[in-house]
């Protein structure tokens, strides 16, 4: 009886372990009626994201809501929203005024901006310059 017993356990565990994901994901709602943005943003001085250490690094989720460690995420996921999450069509701030002083930083984009694939690096000339571009993307 105890083999019984033990087979009969050993059946019903492996029927679990084999048929019970499949069950669960023929059932399984979508998790969210939105398209995924989720990004990590980078930051470091140098000429390149290959040759630098980043310094800095933000996560930046904006659908359903704007969450992540971006300390201002509303507001940068509204400016994406803005450019249609075309990091390329942010532009400088008018009458912002930085020194000439060149220590590039750059930044990169990684991640998923509505359901598409994103990687984006940007050189700017000095930490003034990257906080001039857009109002709150960059800004971390």
């Amino acid at each position: 009886m105890p083999n019984t017993a033990r087979w009969a356990a050993t059946l019903t565990l492996t029927a679990t372990a084999i048929c019970g994901p499949l069950t669960g994901s023929a059932l399984a709602a979508p998790a969210s009626l939105y398209a995924p943005s989720a990004l990590v943003l980078t930051t470091g001085h140098g000429q390149s994201a290959a040759t630098v250490t980043p310094q800095r690094a933000v996560t930046l989720t904006c659908a359903p809501t704007a969450a992540g460690s971006h300390p201002d995420a509303v507001d940068a996921c509204a400016e994406l929203r803005t450019v249609g999450g075309d990091f390329s069509a942010l532009k400088a701030r008018e009458g912002v005024i930085c020194t000439r002083l060149y220590d590039p930083v750059v930044v990169t984009v990684q991640g998923v901006w509505q359901g598409k694939r994103v990687d984006y690096e940007r050189t700017f000339a000095n930490e003034c310059v990257k906080n001039s571009y857009g109002t709150a993307l960059f800004t971390f």
